[in-house]
């Protein structure tokens, strides 16, 4: 399922991450992993904040996503599914249909 992932760094943890190196290694992790189809960084309410565009295959895999930025960078995340333009069509034209 196409899925939103945006991940918001504490300052003071991101901070450290750069300081000590991590925040590369982690980012690099995070793209490696979700190969998604687009990635935006930029900052939020004086934070850094990271959003993904991916497909999510399972449920399960949620720990393999947002597990490296828990641990590593203290970050909120959160995911949300969503549709491109497409998907919405197809599921509009569904509408009504009992389908």
């Amino acid at each position: 399922m196409r899925t939103i992932m945006k991940v918001t760094i504490p300052v003071e943890a991101g901070n450290q991450a750069i300081r000590d190196g991590r925040i590369g290694a982690i980012m690099q992790q995070a793209m490696d992993t979700l190969k998604p189809e687009a990635a935006y960084f930029y900052a939020e309410s004086g934070k850094r904040l990271a959003m993904y565009v991916f497909d999510l295959k399972s449920p399960s895999d949620i720990p393999v996503v947002a597990e490296p930025f828990f641990l590593g960078l203290n970050a909120d995340v959160q995911l949300y599914p969503c549709m491109n333009a497409e998907e919405v069509a197809a599921g509009v034209a569904k509408v009504g249909t009992g389908v």
